[in-house]
């Protein structure tokens, strides 16, 4: 991947190295306001490229496209919505929500809005953090591109993004094509800056 071209498109210097500052600067430009940008290049520093993220440039467009999607251009951290919006989760085995009030407590959170009890706690111990008993530490934005991260590698969508498989990444982060024309179009500006 070319950092100085990335840097050049960020307008920050140029001298090759992917660090927070040129994170924050993509993080910003993708929709995220002054401070959420600094906080999500202080976890993405190190989580992008120890898994492998930051290896190739359609790896970084492909993530940056889908978390800005899932995430409202880094604006939202936790899903928008009420109680009893989140009730719609209430139940759900395939979430792993069978205790009640699971909907609400487990709802989407994060750049990539992990969703659900068994994905809290399946992430939370692959990561050795409670997520289970700490859900909100998932909408932390350092702890949040973490969990992102680990998602990502789980899903097996670095070799998704190498093929430029925008189609196959959604579905395996949403379940079906949910805004794939805003995915699309995000993951878009994101290849126009990096590639």
């Amino acid at each position: 991947m070319d950092g100085k071209k990335l840097q050049h498109n960020l307008g920050v210097t140029a001298d090759g190295i992917i660090g927070r500052g040129t994170l924050a600067a993509l993080f910003r430009v993708m929709g995220a306001g002054p401070q959420r940008a600094i906080d999500l290049a202080l976890g993405a520093n190190v989580h992008l490229r120890t898994y492998g993220i930051l290896d190739t440039g359609l790896r970084l467009a492909h993530f940056m496209g889908q978390t800005a999607h899932e995430s409202g251009g880094f604006q939202y951290m936790e899903e928008l919505g009420s109680a009893v919006y989140f009730a719609k989760y209430n139940g759900r085995k395939d979430l792993g929500n069978a205790q009640p009030g699971d909907g609400p407590m487990f709802h989407g959170r994060g750049p990539i809005q992990l969703t659900g009890r068994a994905n809290y706690r399946r992430y939370g111990e692959a990561l050795g953090l409670d997520f289970e008993n700490n859900p909100t530490m998932v909408a932390m934005p350092a702890v949040g591109i973490l969990v992102a991260c680990k998602y990502w590698q789980d899903k097996g969508l670095n070799e998704l993004a190498d093929r430029d498989d925008l189609d196959t990444i959604t579905r395996k982060i949403n379940g079906g094509t949910n805004g794939i024309d805003d995915r699309r179009a995000r993951t878009a500006k994101a290849k126009g800056l990096i590639l």
